[in-house]
């Protein structure tokens, strides 16, 4: 155990806690497992619903008869995919914020309402075509909120329910609940949108019915509350600017002009820069106002700084391997072994089951022996392990062995189970009692706002790896097929962000890419072996792995990075709490 802390770090909000604690415990003795059972429910419902969408876009644009590959219809694609993200992500510390002032468990129950409510209003979307993509979009951000409202506080609520010594393992299953359910998302999404796309939705609803009964009627706010009202212009410049910087990022995606990707684009340099901006001001406001959203100050915390600063590289570099194993599973594995391009997004996500059972095997066991051991060691060797992976991933050859996957990407999943819960149990521990909800805010807001850039960032860094090699390999190739020189020149110089989203799409990319020229059709042209399961696959493989290189070292780095920032972090042994209320005895508090 350590020393009885001296007056000077003793944290009075945490005395109080503490003590609360003890009284419900004596009342409830099983509460803190009902807290984690219940916020365990609530983190998979969100990220669950993060990713279950990707997997089911195929089937979700063919249910609301639109082509979302169609010139004109791309904004609808990354809006489904990237609205629930941005909306929790940059609300998430509001709402934090809200439940340190009137209460974590308040706000975290509405946010299982809302949650609950627009699932219902998702599974009736009521019209087709761009109308049906408003409809199912705007209730999509709207979930995201409600996702905002459990992701700020769910942290929070265990970190006050658990007493330190148990911190590691609680927040560890619910950290794993969290970044599982992405994975487990695309699985779900994969069998369900196969039966009815709007059971992707459905789903859903009786878990949500369920947890919000649980959990108004079981939970107690055992935390401090930090009295005051919400900051208001830094919530809208933190609104803005957060908003404006992932919204530009994402559409740094899509080509614009001669360019491959929208880089060179003014309003996406504008989005982006003007975000930073914002988020600049954003700051000096914070250093201002007399009841900040944000106390800055925490970032001068050592463990609570450097934590979140290796939690960032962990989620952006999980996102960008979440995406990168889709398009190589979809668009060249599983064609090669067989499978029709509508069936690919269904076994993508079960070939990518390793991936969550070692992070389902690591997570909780990680964060036990931090609990005992502290949360150096585990952090920094699971950012190594999984920087490792990251590494091994690049020598695989693209049509590789499954197994030998298998195990790389199983690996993956434990290295980072291995650093997610020491991470978070380091992270939560570091602030204020009365802060922890605009903490765990701050953590929401790197989970989902790192899978968000990482989309925008991994895909920039892979349409540029693609684009000095595929137009080439694909003007030959179509010309070998029987495709007239001037057609295949053209259909070679448009931009790979095509071909990637068709196969992300489980759709057959050479007839996305010729269908609508109608030279299928046309007679010498080999439409047999053109739209067969083998000529687009081979012809990408190359450039693909060129692509694939600098995507997954840039992974790696970031890795790297997170091992560094988690080693100086430091973080010891869980606080003698005994000695804590002993030293708040003697001092009258």
């Amino acid at each position: 155990m350590s020393a009885a802390p001296t007056t000077d770090e003793l944290d009075a909000g945490d005395v109080q806690t503490i003590r609360r604690r003890l009284r419900v415990e004596h009342d409830h003795p099983r509460y803190k497992w009902v807290a984690l059972s219940n916020t365990t429910l609530g983190m998979l419902m969100v990220t669950i619903n993060s990713s279950i969408v990707i997997i089911s876009l195929p089937d979700i644009f063919r249910g609301i008869d639109l082509n979302p590959l169609a010139a004109g219809n791309v904004s609808y694609l990354l809006w489904m995919m990237m609205g629930f993200l941005l909306a929790s992500a940059v609300l998430v510390v509001m709402f934090g914020r809200l439940g340190d002032i009137v209460g974590r468990v308040k706000i975290y129950n509405y946010g299982f309402v809302v949650f609950t409510l627009t699932a219902v209003a998702l599974s009736f979307d009521p019209f087709t075509h761009g109308s049906g993509a408003v409809w199912l979009i705007g209730w999509r951000v709207i979930q995201g909120i409600g996702g905002a409202m459990l992701m700020a506080n769910a942290a929070a609520i265990l970190t006050d329910a658990f007493p330190a010594e148990q911190r590691g393992f609680a927040l560890g299953i619910n950290q794993v609940a969290a970044v599982a359910g992405s994975f487990l998302g695309l699985l779900l999404g994969g069998l369900l949108a196969q039966w009815d796309w709007k059971a992707v939705f459905w789903v859903s609803v009786p878990f949500g019915i369920l947890g919000t009964v649980w959990s108004y009627r079981s939970l107690h706010d055992n935390g401090q509350r930090s009295p005051g009202k919400l900051d208001i212009p830094g919530t809208i410049t933190f609104a803005v600017g957060l908003t404006a910087l992932l919204t530009g990022i994402t559409y740094g995606i899509q080509p614009y002009g001669g360019s491959n990707t929208g880089w060179s684009n003014p309003w996406v340099l504008a989005a982006v820069f003007g975000g930073i901006a914002v988020l600049g001001l954003f700051c000096y406001i914070e250093t201002k106002v007399a009841q900040p959203m944000f106390h800055l100050s925490l970032l001068k915390n050592r463990a609570f700084g450097l934590g979140n600063l290796a939690g960032l590289m962990s989620s952006l570099g999980r996102g960008g391997l979440q995406f990168m194993l889709i398009i190589w599973l979809q668009g060249i594995w599983l064609p090669l072994h067989g499978y029709d391009y509508e069936s690919t997004p269904l076994w993508a996500g079960i070939y990518l089951l390793p991936l969550t059972v070692g992070f389902l095997a690591a997570g909780p066991v990680s964060g036990k022996l931090s609990d005992r051991y502290g949360p150096r060691l585990f952090a920094t060797l699971g950012m190594l392990i999984t920087g490792l992976t990251f590494v091994l991933l690049v020598v695989l050859p693209v049509d590789f062995s499954y197994w030998v996957f298998a195990l790389v990407i199983a690996l993956n999943g434990l290295g980072s189970g291995m650093f997610a819960s020491p991470n978070t149990a380091e992270v939560m521990s570091a602030v204020p009692a009365a802060q922890r909800g605009v903490a765990s805010g701050m953590r929401g807001t790197l989970l989902n706002g790192g899978m968000a850039l990482s989309i925008g960032i991994f895909f920039s860094l892979m349409i540029v790896g693609l684009s000095s090699k595929l137009p080439g390999a694909m003007n030959s190739g179509l010309q070998a097929q029987g495709v007239p020189a001037d057609v295949a020149h053209n259909v070679a110089g448009l931009p790979p962000v095509g071909s990637l989203f068709a196969a992300f799409l489980g759709v057959n990319p050479i007839q996305a890419l010729l269908g609508p020229t109608g030279m299928l059709d046309h007679p010498g042209v080999h439409k047999d072996v053109l739209t067969g399961q083998q000529f687009f696959p081979h012809l990408i493989s190359g450039p693909f792995h060129s692509g694939l290189v600098v995507v997954f070292l840039g992974a790696a780095i970031m890795m790297l990075i997170g091992a560094v920032a988690s080693w100086f972090a430091g973080g010891g042994k869980a606080p003698d709490e005994a000695a804590e209320l002993r030293e708040a005895a003697r001092e009258g508090i």
